[in-house]
C-alpha cells in the first residue's frame, strides 16, 4: 500500500511541481480488475479504488492496518462512480447505481465488489478513517442524500451539493462524505475559499471529459499553488490548506473529511481579498 507523508505549510512553500504532485497528488487509483490502495497521514485515511472486470474482487486485508479484518477499527464510504454494480459486506449485499454510495460501519464484515457488466465496469471509490464507535451500514441513493443548491451563474460557481453521510442523516463516528456537480456554463467549486483547523479533506475528480482538467487550487491563503487534475484523480487536502478548482468545462467531486468534528459549517473563510 502506497504511502503519502506530507510536508507541513512552511515545506510547501518550496515544492517543484513534480515534489507538490508526488505529495499531494492521488493517480492511478482506478485500475481495471483491481483494488489499489494508497495511505495518508492525514488522520490516517486510506483510500482505494476497486475496478470489477472479471468476476468479484475482495477488498482484503493490508498488512500495514496490523488487523485481523479491514473493519476491526475503521469505518468505510464506498461512493459508486461507474456503472452499476453490488457491494457484499458480510453476508449482505447491497446494490449501488452511478453515485450512490455504501457507508460500512466498524466490526463489519469482509467486503468485495462486484460489476453487473464487466464491459461497462463499476468504478467504486473507497475512503476509511479510523472509528471510535461502531455504526449500522448503511446505503444511500443519491436520490435520497440531502442536496444544497449553491452558487450563481453570475459568478460561475453554480453547484449542487449532495451530503451522504453526516450528523443527522447518515451516522459515524468520523467520516463526512458527499459530491458536489458543477452545472454547465459554470466552473469553479468552493470560492471564496475556506481552511478547516479540526479537520482534513479528500477531494477526488471524477468524470472530468477526456482532454479537460480541474486547477486545483491548495496551499496557504496567502502561498496559494495549484496542482492539475485529470479524471479519477484526488487530492490530500491538510487542515491548513485552501481548496478550491476551476476546470476547462464541468465536472464531478467527491469529498470526504476525518478531524476532530462533523459539523459541516466548521470552517475559517477566506476573503478573495486574502488571497494570493
Amino acid at each position: 500500500m502506497a504511502l503519502h507523508t506530507l510536508p507541513d505549510a512552511e515545506r510547501t512553500k518550496r515544492l517543484t511541481t513534480d515534489e507538490l504532485r508526488s505529495h499531494f497528488l492521488v493517480d492511478d487509483l482506478f485500475q481495471d480488475g483491481a483494488v489499489t490502495f494508497r495511505f495518508a497521514d492525514l488522520d490516517r485515511v486510506v483510500l482505494a479504488g476497486a475496478v470489477p472486470t472479471g468476476g468479484s474482487l475482495d477488498l482484503g486485508m493490508p498488512d500495514e492496518l496490523a488487523a485481523d479484518s479491514f473493519c476491526e477499527r475503521r469505518e468505510v464510504g464506498i461512493l459508486n462512480i461507474g456503472r452499476a454494480g453490488t457491494v457484499t459486506v458480510g453476508d449482505d449485499s447491497y446494490y449501488l447505481g452511478n453515485r450512490d454510495l455504501l457507508y460500512v460501519g466498524r466490526g463489519s464484515g469482509a467486503i468485495s465488489f462486484a460489476s453487473d457488466t464487466a464491459g461497462s465496469p463499476a468504478r467504486f471509490y473507497v475512503v476509511s478513517y479510523p472509528a471510535h464507535g461502531a455504526h449500522p451500514t448503511t446505503l444511500v441513493r443519491k436520490a435520497d442524500a440531502e442536496l444544497e443548491e449553491l452558487g450563481s451563474a453570475e459568478q460561475a460557481n453554480r453547484r449542487d451539493l449532495f451530503k451522504y453521510v453526516r450528523p443527522g442523516g447518515v451516522e459515524s463516528a468520523q467520516l463526512v462524505m458527499g459530491i458536489t456537480e458543477i452545472q454547465e456554463g459554470s466552473v469553479w467549486n468552493t470560492m471564496p475559499a475556506h481552511t478547516h483547523a479540526r479537520r482534513t479533506e479528500v477531494y477526488l475528480y471524477f468524470d472530468v471529459p477526456e482532454g479537460d482538467v480541474v486547477f486545483h487550487m491548495m496551499g496557504e491563503p496567502q502561498e496559494v499553488r495549484t496542482v492539475v487534475v485529470r479524471d479519477g484523480e484526488a487530492v490530500l487536502s491538510p487542515g491548513w490548506s485552501i481548496h478550491a478548482g476551476a476546470g476547462t468545462r464541468a465536472y464531478t467531486f467527491c469529498w470526504a473529511m476525518g478531524g476532530e468534528n462533523q459539523d459541516f459549517g466548521d470552517m475559517q473563510f477566506v476573503g478573495m481579498e486574502d488571497i494570493r
